[in-house]
């Protein structure tokens, strides 16, 4: 059986921009009245991180896949303790670790069936 690593290309761009487009609903629509911060800090914050691999990751370059993985723990460990603390939005912080996780195991097969490639 031939493993295509296009398919987890995909899984991590869906998890990629899953994340980068519920971030942004998320602190402008969704829940833009209960923080406590000014919604243009809470998506420099959230939103940043992700901008610093993107170019990397659309060119298909190994390293940034890997950076995007490493940046996507952060927002796994974030969406899954407050997963646990705050019922009122388990609903966002479960679809931000859903798109994490895609995000991480997408580019982590990705790298490591591409590397096996070439």
């Amino acid at each position: 059986m031939k493993i295509n690593s296009d398919y987890y290309y995909y899984l991590s761009l869906v998890g990629f921009f899953g994340l980068f487009i519920w971030l942004m609903a998320w602190h402008t629509v969704l829940a833009a009245d209960a923080a406590k911060f000014p919604v243009a800090l809470m998506l420099i914050i959230t939103v940043t991180p992700l901008l610093l691999p993107m170019r990397g990751l659309l060119n298909r370059n190994k390293r940034s896949c890997a950076w995007a993985a490493y940046i996507s723990l952060a927002y796994f460990i974030h969406g899954a303790a407050e997963t646990y603390i705050n019922a009122d939005q388990r609903f966002y912080l479960s679809l931000e670790v859903l798109f994490s996780l895609m995000l991480f195991f997408g580019t982590t097969f990705y790298v490591r069936f591409v590397g096996k490639t070439t």
